[in-house]
């Protein structure tokens, strides 16, 4: 899946994470995190980095993707708890740089 925010590609390589067991695992146990990956997590209120070994870019979202807030997360954090975060999109550290509260976020599937 390709992630796109103001038509820049932030990542090509994204994972969706859809069900309790794939958003549960996320991504625990990864070593890194190469450019373009990511994982989206489908019906995600809020996150945690508990168990993970990389500092990661977290985006939080609406459920028309409209971005709600940005933060970097190191290993055995809480992310924020956003009262409309429908969905998180999580990247390798420094891809959210220039991602600001209110842009949009669009999603594309590859075949």
């Amino acid at each position: 899946m390709l992630v796109y925010c103001n038509n820049i590609v932030l990542a090509d390589k994204v994972r969706i994470a859809n069900n309790f067991f794939s958003r549960f695992v996320g991504l625990m146990g990864r070593k890194k995190l190469d450019s373009g990956e990511g994982l989206f997590l489908l019906g995600t209120p809020s996150i945690h980095c508990f168990f993970m070994k990389i500092t990661i870019d977290a985006i939080y979202l609406s459920k028309d993707m409209k971005v709600l807030g940005v933060e970097t997360l190191r290993p055995w954090r809480m992310g924020k708890y956003m009262k409309k975060t429908a969905h998180v999109l999580e990247l390798k550290e420094g891809t959210a740089l220039n991602v600001r509260v209110g842009d949009r976020i669009v999603l594309e599937i590859c075949s």
